[in-house]
């Protein structure tokens, strides 16, 4: 006899002897029939057929994957590129797969901005305690200190952390047409200082500790028969518990906690952060931005709050796909006319690139890209 999972959890499993006693010869009769039935099921040996451990590697060899010479992602055995659907029927198991080769990206990138790019890993907050949670930022060894030109990169919303625009292109596509990369080394070749911001890496995550037992204050002076009937109690109310926490959570996944970091909880307050203690502080005379997707929204929140010193220093906005909104984020007439004259934003489009693309908020101009551009 054959039982999924799924047709598991409509099953009144957590009938109480109460109830079974309160019922009549018919529910007796039920109740009998279904416990035989769970008698007869083997729950680790179904949860294991339903769905594999979470247990995947934590390098590329791991995977059997690398990148190649072009940057594309390959199967070292097959060549061929990253499959998604590696087991079929089981899409949270998959999902699972692909965020945990996902994480080993992001990592290989970072170590690609430092080793290829020869940026710099900066700690923020700058006067973090050892303590607390910390986040990070990439600079080039003269980012502060070049005279003339500074380039300050921001992604998108998502998975996405410094250095990258969009983690599917990079799996799917290539290093080049997913990350920062071209953009750095050709930054650099032109005579650029160079900031990448982190503006997703907004907390820590620690595991949720353990609620305590509390003891009863008069448990000294329980009698000995009401005492027995709590712990019995007690024991199959923990049963029951248990027995349920095996389908809420087959894998035994633990249970997180976020602790954020100060001053960057969320893009926006990151943007702000590193302006004021990095770029305000920049000794280039001309600064400028290329911002993509959630990233444009993070620079019109900087302009809002910096106006004046963000009019005074930057020179020139690249956007990407911009998801910014003047009228929800309350941008100021001032505000619109600089944007108008200073950004421009390109948006995925089949027309030919730089083409016009018509808006209908009042701040920059729209032009059209090559479709799928930066595509998240």
């Amino acid at each position: 006899m054959s039982i999924s999972l799924s047709s598991l959890i409509f099953l009144p499993i957590w009938i109480s002897t109460a109830q079974i006693q309160q019922g009549g010869p018919d529910e007796k009769e039920k109740t009998t029939a279904l416990k035989d039935l769970l008698s007869r099921i083997n729950l680790d040996e179904l949860m294991k057929k339903d769905e594999p451990p979470f247990d995947f590697p934590d390098t590329l060899e791991g995977f059997e994957y690398a990148f190649n010479e072009k940057g594309q992602l390959r199967h070292i055995k097959t060549g061929e590129p990253f499959v998604f659907n590696y087991r079929e029927d089981l899409h949270r198991w998959n999902q699972k797969r692909y965020e945990a080769l996902g994480e080993i990206i992001t990592k290989y990138v970072y170590e690609l901005l430092e080793k290829d790019c020869h940026l710099q890993k900066i700690s923020i907050p700058v006067d973090a305690t050892e303590s607390e949670p910390k986040s990070f930022i990439f600079m080039s060894e003269d980012a502060l200190t070049n005279p003339q030109k500074l380039m300050v990169l921001i992604h998108g919303s998502g998975v996405v952390r410094a250095g990258q625009w969009a983690r599917r292109l990079i799996i799917n596509e290539d290093l080049d047409s997913g990350t920062q990369i071209p953009f750095i080394k050709r930054a650099v070749d032109e005579g650029y200082g160079v900031i990448v911001l982190n503006p997703n890496e907004n907390y820590i995550e620690v595991e949720k500790p353990k609620m305590r037992k509390q003891l009863s204050a008069d448990g000294t002076d329980e009698p000995a028969e009401k005492r027995e009937r709590r712990e019995k109690v007690s024991k199959e109310t923990k049963k029951r518990r248990d027995f349920f926490e095996k389908y809420r959570n087959p894998q035994k996944e633990k249970e997180m906690m976020q602790l954020f970091i100060r001053e960057n909880g969320s893009p926006e307050e990151h943007a702000v952060y590193v302006w004021d203690h990095f770029i305000a502080k920049s000794a280039a005379e001309s600064v400028f931005f290329v911002a993509h997707s959630y990233g444009g929204l993070a620079f019109v929140e900087l302009m809002i709050q910096r106006e004046a010193d963000v009019k005074s220093k930057v020179t020139a906005v690249a956007l990407t796909d911009s998801v910014h909104n003047v009228w929800h984020q309350e941008a100021g007439k001032t505000i619109r006319e600089w944007m108008r004259e200073n950004c421009c934003n390109w948006v995925s489009s089949s027309e030919p690139l730089d083409t016009s693309v018509e808006s209908m908020l009042p701040d920059c101009p729209r032009v059209s890209a090559v479709p799928g551009f930066l595509a998240p």
